[in-house]
């Protein structure tokens, strides 16, 4: 550790006090002889950390197993690399837009580098740091790069320092500007790549795969973040946010050919920026067709002697990019707490059933409806979408056009059915007709004239201009408590969508000075989340990804579905592209399936979806993982027993309940004949898998598989069973399965078994008191082992007449008695495990002193 700072103390002094070029130059050449010699008898980190072959002496360098990190000294640039000396991926520099001027570190006369062990929430490792100075009308440049031991990927972040003595305002701060004649080399030609991007939310713009240099315009825009994979070399680059404290993530890749076949990257950059570009660019941004006072650029004002910070990004690389993706998804739920334990929700909602037509008395008939025939099987929440309110932003008044008798009244009565009350909000929309816009127009985001400023029209009302809620104003944060508190105490909601975060996020005048779109956003999740408490489930849908991390348990990931094929076939590749969010990020919301033949729609449709059509969407719901939701109207659909009897699959139903996602096996390699990612993986136990394979094209299509495309072991035997046409038979030949034939618009759902491994019960752990007393609540508990049989559910009986079913539990006895507690943990191989319990309960009743809940009039 001596020689090394010595050698970093050699490379500092001597570019940081050179002024002309020729000294520097001289000096360069000087300090690269010193550092080739202390390079021969450099001792590498311990832990392994550090180049297994000392590096060249003009270059600083850090790596782990399959990655590695070099700055050039001589213009502060760096380098990602495979590997311990590989080939480099990309090449770059740091850069700030600021005061609307662009300034790169390579534009700066001095670089200095210094290097240092570091330790944070994701573990320990080690960091160069770059500052490239000697600019005096400017900020000084620097960025960190940080390599983590033990973990196969790095993070960057870069940083403007203003040393000036001036204020400046920063509109951009860009850590990846990629040079050199190949933007992104990962071996293979250019034309075999395949770009991954995220979107600003699930659907801005609609996810799609595009191979290279096939995206609109040539630009491969991403929000968050990005997977290049090369199809000929196997090679990929992934780039992901990890924080959005303050700004948003956008990556572009600008490609341009001279012929389609031969796409060429020209640009590459990451910038930690405003929602602008975003809100000028999208054709569902209301924004987009405003004046242009509306379309506000970020400008965040940087005083003298303070610094301000990108948002940190991950960076991976290699052969297995599905390592990438879950590495990223791990690292988010490690950093941002995700709220990913609790079990899936099942249901009905109201949208896809009526759209904005839903009244109070078809309300109550189909929550009739789903206590009576569904509930048993586990769908249990009733959720009201758009269209019981009276205008965007005042949710807690009813539409007494629709619902003459009010909400609390109805989902009082809904409640005593057994079943959970759902609502859909906009949260931080104000519609022309609220109380909000009539009487407090200054609790609206403003332009600079004052005026509040549009963002499109509702939907439920024709005309009715939407503007957006300045959650940083102390009255509109309470009004917005009290809205919630409402929807919560009052009506009983134990779940409320969250929608059109996307639209909202803006940039403008905020009532607190220089906040941020994503600033606001997140503050005014955090009031709703504590007006609710931490027992309500909040849905993300229609915001960036990865903001509301933390704070919300589901979040939409796919575009809306409806009554159409096409409505599935756009939804596909979001549940694809985001399998690695479902249990990280949030528990994932695929939106709700629609198997009944309903003719409503927004879109207009020639004829009601076919059984095969039906199919695909409950199956494309269900390799989700995550939120399971009927669309569609109950009666109508009890009357059609093929298809009702799709809500009541038990594999489907089994798969909801096991709660994870399947992996799309052919996520980037998708042949082109099959359009999109069309194969799903489910390993649910050693015992059992699920392979659901869609057909999204118009003609007939085929597959093969081998036990290795499906994770099978060699030489075990397997049993193959169709789940959405039992009585059809399949086999696996020679290690081989193959699917000939498949029908357009369709989808195969194929539990395999391994007969080799015979079926067990869940192996639970259960924590129960032996002792209680009267009155006093208990908690019991049960979790299942990772490594056995997953539990799909579990049932209590108290020994006192009471059951409730649920992993954690608390329960209250109310006479004295020794109790026989049973749990029953149903088991996904199709066997239960058992286990009893004695509680002794002893004691009487003994009541607190009564307490006021209100302070005393005057």
């Amino acid at each position: 550790m001596a020689v090394q700072s010595r050698k970093e103390f050699m490379i500092r002094h001597t570019l940081y006090d050179s002024r002309r070029p020729e000294e520097l130059a001289v000096k360069i050449r000087l300090v690269q002889i010193a550092c080739a010699l202390i390079a021969c008898v450099l001792i590498p980190v311990e832990g392994g950390f550090g180049s297994s072959h000392p590096p060249k002496a003009s270059q600083v360098v850090v790596s782990i197993e399959g990655l590695s990190v070099v700055v050039q000294p001589g213009d502060g640039t760096y380098e990602v690399r495979t590997g311990n000396g590989g080939h480099t991926i990309f090449h770059a520099k740091v850069a700030a837009e600021i005061d609307n001027k662009w300034v790169r570190s390579t534009d700066y006369p001095k670089h200095e580098i210094a290097q240092a062990n570091f330790e944070d929430a994701l573990g320990h490792g080690r960091k160069i740091t770059v500052t490239s100075s000697g600019l005096p009308k400017l900020p000084d440049l620097a960025y960190t790069l940080e390599i983590y031991e033990g973990r196969d990927f790095g993070v960057i972040a870069a940083e403007v320092q203003n040393h000036t003595g001036n204020p400046v305002t920063i509109q951009s701060i860009r850590s990846v500007e990629a040079d050199r004649s190949r933007i992104i080399d990962l071996g293979g030609v250019q034309s075999a790549g395949r770009v991954l991007s995220d979107s600003f939310s699930e659907d801005w713009p609609p996810l799609q795969i595009y191979d290279l240099g096939k995206a609109p315009q040539g630009m491969h825009r991403a929000i968050g973040s990005q997977l290049i994979y090369n199809r000929e070399s196997k090679n990929s680059l992934f780039l992901g946010a990890l924080t959005s404290n303050r700004f948003l993530t956008i990556i572009h890749l600008q490609t341009q050919s001279s012929s389609p076949d031969a796409p060429g990257i020209v640009s590459y950059t990451v910038d930690s920026t405003g929602t602008t570009e975003i809100q000028a660019t999208d054709p569902e941004s209301g924004l987009r067709e405003g004046p242009p006072e509306n379309l506000i650029e970020l400008s965040v004002p940087l005083p003298a002697g303070e610094s301000l910070t990108s948002e940190r990004v991950m960076f991976a690389a290699g052969k297995d990019y599905y390592s990438q993706l879950d590495n990223y998804g791990a690292v988010i739920r490690e950093l941002h707490h995700g709220r990913v334990n609790t079990e899936n929700l099942l249901g009905w909602w109201s949208w896809t059933a009526y759209y904005t037509k839903i009244t109070q008395g078809t309300a109550l008939t189909n929550a009739q409806w789903l206590a009576e025939h569904l509930k048993g099987l586990g769908y249990d929440y009733f959720h009201f979408d758009l269209g019981y309110g009276y205008s965007r932003g005042e949710y807690a008044t009813a539409n007494a056009s629709q619902f003459p008798r009010g909400m609390e009244d109805l989902t009082r009565h809904i409640s005593r059915l057994g079943l959970k009350i759902g609502v859909w909000t906009a949260p931080f929309e104000a519609g022309e007709r609220s109380w909000i816009y009539e009487h407090h127009k200054d609790w609206l985001v403003h332009n600079a004239h004052g005026d509040p400023i549009p963002i499109g029209d509702a939907e439920e009302v024709h005309g009715e201009r939407l503007f957006v809620l300045d959650v940083t104003h102390p009255d509109a944060q309470e009004y917005l408590r009290q809205t919630y508190r409402t929807l919560t105490r009052e009506w009983g909601a134990r779940y409320i969508k969250l929608d059109f975060m996307d639209n909202t996020a803006i940039e403008g005048y905020y009532h607190r000075p220089n906040t941020t779109a994503l600033e606001a956003q997140r503050s005014g999740l955090e009031i709703i989340r504590q007006a609710v408490g931490e027992g309500v489930l909040l849905d993300k849908d229609g915001s960036p990804m990865l903001n509301p991390v933390g704070l919300v348990d589901e979040g939409r990931i796919s575009q809306d579905t409806g009554h159409t094929f096409l409505r599935s076939k756009e939804a596909g590749p979001g549940i694809a592209a985001r399998y690695y969010m479902h249990r990280n990020f949030f528990i994932t919301d695929p939106d709700a399936f629609t198997v009944s033949r309903q003719l409503l729609e927004e879109r207009t449709i020639e004829a009601p979806a076919t059984l095969n059509e039906a199919q695909v969407s409950i199956a494309l719901a269900a390799v989700s993982g995550g939120m399971f939701e009927i669309g569609d109207d109950l009666p109508t659909l009890g009357s059609d027993p093929e298809r009702l009897a799709l809500v009541k699959n038990p594999d489907l139903v089994a798969m909801v309940k096991l709660g994870q996602a399947a992996v799309p096996l052919d996520l980037l390699t998708y042949a082109d004949k099959d359009e999109q990612p069309s194969v799903f993986l489910l390993r649910a136990d050693q015992h059992q898998s699920m392979l659901a394979v869609f057909n999204w094209t118009e003609r007939p299509s085929s597959h093969t598989f081998t036990f290795a495309d499906l994770k099978l072991t060699a030489g075990h035997s397997y049993k193959l069973v169709d789940s959405l046409a039992p009585d059809q038979l399949l086999a696996i030949d020679r290690e081989t399965l193959r699917l000939d034939n498949q029908p357009a618009h369709s989808v195969k759902l194929i539990k395999i078994i391994d007969t080799s491994i015979p079926m067990a019960a869940p192996s639970i752990a259960v924590q129960v008191p032996t002792q209680a007393k009267i009155g006093e609540e208990v908690v019991l508990s049960s979790t299942v082992s990772k490594d056995g049989v997953p539990a799909l559910a579990y049932h209590w009986d108290f020994g006192d007449g009471v059951v409730a079913d649920g992993a954690i539990l608390t329960h209250a006895y109310t006479a004295a008695g020794n109790y026989t507690v049973r749990l029953t943990a149903e088991g996904l191989d199709g066997k239960a495990a058992e286990q009893t319990f004695s509680i002794a309960v002893s004691g009487s009743v003994i009541l607190p002193p009564p307490r006021r809940y209100s302070e005393p009039r005057e």
